[in-house]
C-alpha cells in the first residue's frame, strides 16, 4: 500500500511542480488549494506527510494548519514540511513553534524536496 502525501498550496503551478518531482516516488498524491480542506482531508486520510504553503487565502494560513495538525491526538503523528518564500529567522521560528518537521524555502532544489519528503516520510 502505497504512501499517502498531500500538496496544500493555493497556487495551481506550484502543486502541479512538487506533483512532477514527486510522482515516482513512493507516494499517492493528493492536492488541496487551502487551509481548511486540508485540515478535513489530513482528519478523514490521516497521510504520512503534508507538503504546505504558508501564505494562503481564507481564515487559516500554514503556520495555522500544522498547529491544528500537531495538536490534535488523532492526527499529531502526521509529517508536516513547510514550504514558502518567508525566509526571515522570525519565519523558521514560527514553522518550529507550530510543530512542522521540516522547512523549505522557495525556490527550492527539486533533489531537496524529494529527500525531505522521503526522509520526513520515512
Amino acid at each position: 500500500m502505497q504512501k499517502q502525501l498531500l500538496i496544500v498550496d493555493d497556487d495551481a503551478d506550484l502543486r502541479k511542480l512538487v506533483r512532477k518531482i514527486l510522482e515516482f516516488s513512493d507516494f499517492e498524491i493528493h492536492e488541496s488549494d487551502n487551509g481548511q480542506d486540508a485540515l478535513n482531508f489530513v482528519l478523514h486520510t490521516k497521510p504520512e506527510v503534508v507538503i504546505l504553503d504558508i501564505m494562503m487565502p481564507g481564515e487559516i494560513d500554514g503556520f495555522e494548519v500544522c498547529r491544528q495538525i500537531k495538536s490534535n491526538i488523532a492526527t499529531a503523528h502526521v509529517r508536516v514540511v513547510l514550504l514558502s518564500a518567508l525566509c526571515l529567522k522570525e519565519d523558521l521560528q514560527k514553522g518550529g513553534e507550530s510543530g512542522a518537521d521540516a522547512y523549505l524555502v522557495k525556490p527550492f532544489s527539486p533533489q531537496s524536496l524529494l529527500d525531505t519528503a522521503k526522509i520526513v516520510g520515512g
